[in-house]
């Protein structure tokens, strides 16, 4: 199981950066996941031959069942994550997605 976050394209991307890294801090101190580790990816999205993309970045982490997902979604530390998500998302709510590889 997957946890995707689409995040997107801020009214001020300098100032997301700036939020988004405070956001990430928060994330590993919330959930207990030491510094030097990132068992989860960080996709920055680029401009196109259309023009920018609807998303500005996406955060990937990926949990070994359901359970553990709901488990971890349903914990104190990642409510406080969540609601951090969506207070530096300017450019409107983050999407967020459960979803399985195959």
């Amino acid at each position: 199981m997957n946890l995707v976050v689409l995040y997107p394209q801020p009214q001020d991307a300098d100032q997301f950066e700036k939020d988004y890294a405070a956001h990430m801090k928060l994330l590993h101190e919330k959930t207990g996941i030491p510094n030097d580790a990132k068992p989860y990816t960080v996709t920055k999205f680029l401009a196109g031959p259309d023009g920018n993309p609807p998303f500005y970045r996406m955060f990937n982490m990926p949990f070994e069942s359901a359970e553990a997902l709901q488990a971890a979604m349903a914990s104190p530390g990642m409510q406080e994550v969540a609601a951090d998500a969506h207070r530096i998302s300017s450019g409107g709510a983050p999407t967020i997605l459960i979803g399985q590889s195959n």
